[in-house]
């Protein structure tokens, strides 16, 4: 588990002196990715993914995300870096 209380935002990809989840794939790039909360409408704050231009992106349930879009998360959404097997799922703290 990787949780994000207390920080607004956490940085995933290869480089471990800049990131907070390694990804430790030869197809991620150093910075791939960002979670950050946002406020949305009504005040309430989610979580929302971002890829940072990467070359072999970033995909949400299976679907490659556009760079520099924040895309929101949601309770089971599925994460995946580059051409790397390994996935990551948002939990919502309450469903745990």
């Amino acid at each position: 588990f990787y949780r994000i209380d207390g920080k607004s935002w956490m940085m995933m990809g290869r480089d471990r002196s800049v990131v907070d989840v390694p990804l430790d794939h030869p197809s991620a790039s150093k910075q791939h990715a960002v979670i950050q909360y946002r406020k949305k409408g009504g005040g309430t704050v989610a979580p929302y993914v971002m890829d940072l231009e990467t070359v072999n992106g970033s995909f949400l349930n299976g679907e490659k995300i556009e760079p520099r879009r924040f895309y929101e998360l949601l309770h089971g959404d599925v994460l995946k870096f580059g051409s790397s097997t390994r996935e990551f799922v948002a939990m919502n703290a309450d469903a745990v």
